[in-house]
């Protein structure tokens, strides 16, 4: 039997002001529970009925007998079946659809008796003939509605009884749903306006009001709306079945919005570093505006971990999140062959500001940095999936614009790229961190002296325009052991380059496009090297032996281009009747044309003693920006870009216009003339290309290199044509080659029913933390403590029950093959050749299986693969992941309470590889 006490208390209490103030204070949810009898005997009512019954409406003060009056105002009561005013027994009886209308106040029940020498109200229901309860009471006053099973409340002290009360508070950040507990108790004392003492209660997050699949019974508890409950023992039951999950005391917290407290850890056993901890930690809330949470892991056999997490927001302003993980690995025991220790840390930065904070600047944050090993020795299941990203990357920028005509748009930018590929890794001494710290950039919008600000620009004089750009940096390179150390600066680069970009463009009989123009560079450094030669004294080969100059230096240098190009469309008709009806070829050809001179008064030379040579070698050659060219360029190159589509009749008989469907999406051709070389005038042939086909679900990307010229038996380019020895037209020296494919049971739909589909379907995106790949192409991250899912809107739009799903089985699968071949010196090899694929299906509503993994041709073996299994509980989650061989081996089960209230409600195993 379960009613609703605390919803009755809310009826006493908005019928007066003082009840009304807790309700707008405490925001309680009042919702009526069904019971099978009723728990309270009304009041009776007095005899004779028909003698003292008053028909239909009345408006009526209550007396005082020297009282304060209790009703300052007029009411308003009715009833059905039964109205008496007893002004010997100072009450007022009401009657099966009873009403009572109070200022801003309306209460309707199926029995309301008022009692003027107690001060008492009473409201309840009645039977009907087949002996049911009905009429529950209903209780407004103001925008505040209660629909409780019955109350009485004292008008004088304050206090009230209800019976069987059911309540819905809002916890966490006020979320409704699977985040707001509902409790219900079979007796509710109200000792104050902020108090009350609850007897036999149950808590639950289920979304079943009336059967829960679980709820925590406590036998006594305090109960302060909207701030917490503090309950003696207290035990978990599944399905009224009890289990052995009991406290002697409990607390919950009920707090509405972000309050500080502790994270319960995860127990469980590594076979490598024993019994653990994880995950545990607590929570502070700085503000509205920012929080930070602490958690840590702890392993018996010495390992150790700890995270900080801190997330920032500011409507209209700016928003991002700070994390920093550092872990101390401990590999078997001291004294044991085998045994180990390393650190390796991780810290993430993100911050963006939104536009309209300022319009004319910003600065934004995307950090990832840390040890290169990081994601591959990490203890946590969650980086799985970044076990194959062999790259880190990181970006600070903040850039200003200078809107006043000509513009100016200025950013300092530090970037940082690390290579964490087990080739990197490997090879501690190898240099596998590029920094830039800061870069400097700075431009100025286009000029067109010769025109009008605002007028159209036409010929080759109006259209006359220069820009003015520069480019700063510090740039260095290191590795994992000297990163962030003082060591990381000795290599350090720092150089600037001033651009001036001069250029016009006009029409030729009016279908050619061409385009002049030229730059001038001015490039500066602060470090210089000169060369000599130094003869061995033991007589052996000497060595060239390089001197650095500190100090400013510069060099100029500049270069001229023209291009010309057109655009020609070729369409070929079949017929309307046709299910092609037509295709068009889009030919964009250009011709472009540069030279730039030798700069040989930036060169000296030194004298190869050993061998006689002359060795000429500029002192800018290692700077930042480097030398300038030694020798002219003066080469012609041409390309070509395609696009192919058709037009295909619909296959809806009421559409108007054809379909356009890509055929190729670019499709393009480039190669290159060198006037100045003496052989190998020809570059090679470059073609790439894409397409999308399949109604969009498959993309294809290629490209090839193509050279004209043959090779000797040691793999060098010599001047002679491969066809004249004894070859093709052209040598394949490279090709690659990927494409990508999803699809799911959307496809086979309808058009229409897919786009309600993607209207009313929510969306959850596992992104993958830290720049790894947004799909599950490399597993899944193993996150299920923390995962936030609005389950409450997944129920909402799913049909539990429909018998016909099984012949609708959600599914989804993507594919991804790629290959890269060099041939360039007679290789004939795959650099990498791999397939991977994923999936899901739903076998029903609530149960989910998945996959992801693939295979490696060039090392013949299976990519990371990794099973996974989820099981919607209604209230509880349940999820299985398994990678069943390889490098990461392991398996991970979670069963816990989805709501983020009782999250701490979890069990949890897994193996460590």
């Amino acid at each position: 039997m379960q009613s609703n006490k605390h919803l009755l208390l809310l009826l006493a209490l908005l019928f007066v002001g003082a009840f009304n103030s807790l309700a707008q204070e405490d925001g309680l949810i009042w919702l009526p529970i069904k019971a099978d009898k009723d728990t309270i005997i009304a009041p009776l009512f007095p005899d004779p009925v028909q003698k003292d019954s008053i028909a239909g409406d009345s408006t009526a003060l209550g007396p005082n007998n020297g009282k304060e009056p209790l009703l300052l105002d007029k009411i308003k009561y009715k009833a059905k079946d039964y109205v008496k005013l007893s002004q010997k027994d100072q009450k007022i009886y009401l009657y099966n659809e009873a009403e009572i209308y109070y200022q801003d106040t309306e209460l309707k029940a199926g029995i309301i008796t008022m009692d003027y020498i107690k001060n008492e109200v009473y409201a309840g229901r009645i039977k009907d003939s087949l002996g049911n309860y009905t009429q529950l009471p209903y209780f407004k006053q103001g925008d505040n509605e209660v629909r409780p099973d019955s109350i009485r409340f004292n008008f004088d002290t304050q206090k009230a009884l209800i019976w069987n009360s059911r309540t819905e508070q809002q916890a966490g950040l006020g979320q409704l749903g699977s985040d707001a507990m509902k409790v219900y108790a079979e007796i509710t004392k109200k000792e104050n306006d902020s108090v009350y003492f609850l007897h036999e209660g149950k808590l639950t997050t289920s979304q079943d009001t009336i059967n829960p699949d679980y709820y925590i019974r406590i036998r006594k508890a305090k109960f302060v709306p909207k701030k917490k409950v503090i309950a003696g023992f207290s035990n978990l039951y599944i399905a009224d079945v009890p289990t052995p999950v009991a406290l002697p005391f409990a607390y919950f917290p009920l707090t509405v919005g972000r309050s500080a407290g502790l994270m319960m850890p995860t127990f469980g056993n590594d076979p490598d570093r024993g019994y653990f901890l994880q995950n545990g930690g607590y929570y502070i809330p700085f503000s509205d505006y920012a929080d930070i949470t602490l958690t840590g892991d702890f392993y018996t056999n010495g390992s150790y971990g700890f995270r900080t997490q801190s997330v920032y927001s500011k409507r209209y302003r700016y928003r991002g999140n700070v994390n920093f993980r550092y872990e101390n690995l401990v590999t078997s025991q001291k004294g044991f062959d085998d045994y180990s220790n390393s650190k390796v840390w991780n810290i993430q930065i993100s911050h963006s500001q939104d536009t309209k904070a300022s319009p004319n600047s910003r600065f934004s944050a995307s950090v990832n940095l840390g040890s290169s090993s990081y994601y591959q020795n990490s203890l946590n299941q969650v980086n799985l999936p970044l076990t194959q990203n062999n790259n880190l990357s990181s970006s600070i920028s903040y850039s200003k614009t200078f809107p006043a005509y000509p513009s100016v748009n200025m950013s300092l930018t530090a970037s940082h790229s690390q290579n964490t590929s087990p080739t990197a890794r490997a090879n501690p001494d190898q240099d596998n961190i590029q920094m830039t710290l800061p870069t400097f950039q700075a431009s100025m919008e286009r000029i067109f002296p010769f025109a009008k600000k605002d007028g159209i620009k036409k010929g080759v004089i109006q259209n006359i325009n220069f820009q003015y750009d520069v480019n700063a940096r510090n740039s260095l390179t290191t590795n994992d052991e000297n990163f962030l150390k003082a060591a990381m600066f000795d290599n350090a680069k720092v150089g600037a380059k001033h651009r001036i970009p001069i250029s016009t463009n006009f029409k030729v009989a009016k279908f050619f496009s061409v385009t002049m123009g030229g730059s001038y560079e001015d490039v500066w450094a602060l470090e210089t090297y000169t060369q000599r030669y130094e003869r061995s004294e033991d007589g052996e080969i000497g060595s060239v032996v390089k001197d650095t100059i500190s100090g400013f230096d510069r060099y100029n240098k500049y270069n001229m281009s023209a291009s010309i190009g057109t655009t020609v469309y070729g369409t070929f008709n079949f017929g309307e009747d046709k299910k092609i009806q037509a295709l068009r070829h889009v030919m964009r050809p250009s011709l472009s044309y540069g030279y730039s001179p030798s700069f040989d008064q930036f060169y000296d030379e030194y004298l190869n003693n050993d061998t006689g040579e002359v060795v000429q070698y500029s002192r800018f050659e290692g700077t930042l920006n480097g030398a300038p060219s030694l020798g002219k360029s003066n080469s012609l190159s041409f390309s070509l870009a395609n696009t192919l589509e058709a037009k295909v009749r619909d296959k809806d008989s009421t559409a108007t216009e054809p379909k356009k469907i890509p055929i190729l999406s670019n499709f393009n051709i480039s190669t290159g003339y060198n006037f100045e070389s003496d052989s190998l005038k020809l570059s090679p042939l470059r073609i790439n290309g894409g397409t999308n086909i399949l109604d969009n679900k498959m993309s294809i990307n290629f490209s090839a290199g193509l050279d004209p010229y043959a090779i000797d038996n040691n793999g060098s380019r010599i001047d002679k044509f491969n066809i004249d020895n004894g070859g093709s037209l052209f040598r394949l020296t490279q090709a690659n080659i990927n494409i990508g494919y999803s699809i799911d049971s959307k496809t086979f739909g309808k058009k229409k029913e897919e786009e309600e589909e993607e209207e009313e379907a929510g969306a959850y995106d596992y992104v993958a933390q830290s720049g790894g790949r947004d799909d599950d192409l490399f597993g899944r991250a193993d996150d299920f403590d923390r995962r936030r899912i609005d389950d409450d809107e997944k129920d909402k739009g799913e049909d539990v029950d429909n018998p016909r799903y099984a012949t609708k089985i959600p599914w989804n699968f993507r594919l991804a093959y790629s290959a890269s071949y060099f041939n360039s010196a007679r290789q004939n090899e795959f650099s990498s050749h791999s397939l991977m694929f994923s999936g899901d299906i739903e076998l029903s509503p609530r149960w989910k299986v998945g996959g992801s993994s693939g295979y490696d041709f060039k090392n013949k073996g299976f990519t990371l693969t990794q099973l996974r299994f989820e099981r919607d509980l209604k209230s509880f989650r349940m999820n299985f992941n398994w990678t069943p061989f390889g490098q990461y081996s392991r398996w991970y089960f979670f069963i816990g309470i989805k709501s983020s209230i009782l999250s701490d409600l979890k069990w949890e195993n897994r193996s460590q590889r």
